[in-house]
């Protein structure tokens, strides 16, 4: 099976790129949300998180997610901290999904693909590309949050220009070019990749 990874900047429309692929019948795993249930399910990564951020960052076997981002959004040494604690969680969940999967290809959506080291273990990266305007304003409306806010954000990743590097593939998500015919072309010539790549 082939294993392909998705990203890209805040607002790129990688989400959006990955529920097109769903609609295709491309299992899809979001890392993001994934973490997320990892820190209620996970019993040895929640003792880390009590170990390293306080007793106060959980309420019974429930993570109280605004004190863990204040936490951590506010230092940028305990942020990488709580990353180390997580991608392994997650990137250990995503090989055991995928290891369960049977359509001739797979994905997992991840905005630090990069940054967590995850590309290592795909085969292939798509990448979401977007001008950097256009990704601000859209996060803007999305999230309801200001400018400086979103910029924040931009900072704690990797350079755009840098991730769409090493990505081997790109879409481009730029209001310019139609998502949808990329996409479907893309579809396509993974299946292909993947029919010459079975054992």
């Amino acid at each position: 099976m082939l294993r392909l990874g998705l990203t890209g900047g805040i607002g790129s429309g990688k989400s959006t790129v990955a529920r097109i692929f769903e609609e295709l019948g491309v299992p899809v795993f979001y890392a993001d949300k994934a973490a997320r249930g990892l820190l209620e399910s996970d019993a040895g990564l929640r003792e880390k998180i009590i170990a390293n951020f306080g007793p106060d960052t959980y309420k019974g076997n429930t993570p109280d997610r605004a004190r863990i981002a204040q936490i951590v959004f506010s230092d940028p040494v305990k942020l990488s901290l709580l990353n180390s604690l997580t991608h392994p969680a997650t990137i250990r969940a995503a090989d055991e999904w995928m290891q369960r999967q049977t359509y001739p290809y797979t994905i997992k959506e991840a905005a630090l693909m990069f940054e967590s080291d995850a590309w290592k273990f795909v085969d292939k990266v798509i990448g979401v590309a977007a001008p950097e305007t256009l990704r601000i304003q859209r996060v803007m409306q999305r999230d309801q949050v200001t400018f400086e806010d979103v910029q924040k954000r931009i900072l704690r990743q990797l350079n755009e220009e840098e991730k769409m590097k090493r990505c081997d593939f790109i879409l481009h998500n730029d209001e310019q070019s139609l998502l949808l015919p990329q996409v479907l072309s893309l579809h396509e010539r993974l299946l292909a990749l993947a029919a010459t790549t079975k054992p």
